[in-house]
């Protein structure tokens, strides 16, 4: 059951359902969450959503 206290977290749909290392986010009105998927419980770096859009728009032109 999900736990309704805290964001829901997420990864990429590109990520598989395998064990593999990837990053999982959450989304709050202002920030973005993010964490290890194997380390649920440790550090988590958190962006504001204006920082987010602008990184996506600089990775995006470099894939």
């Amino acid at each position: 059951m999900r736990d309704m206290t805290g964001p829901e977290w997420f990864k990429s749909s590109y990520s598989g359902n395998d064990d593999s290392a990837c990053v999982e986010i959450a989304l709050t009105p202002d920030h973005i969450h993010i964490r290890d998927s194997k380390t649920t419980d440790g550090d988590q770096l958190t962006v504001s959503s204006h920082t987010w859009t602008s990184f996506l728009g600089h990775a995006v032109h470099r894939v």
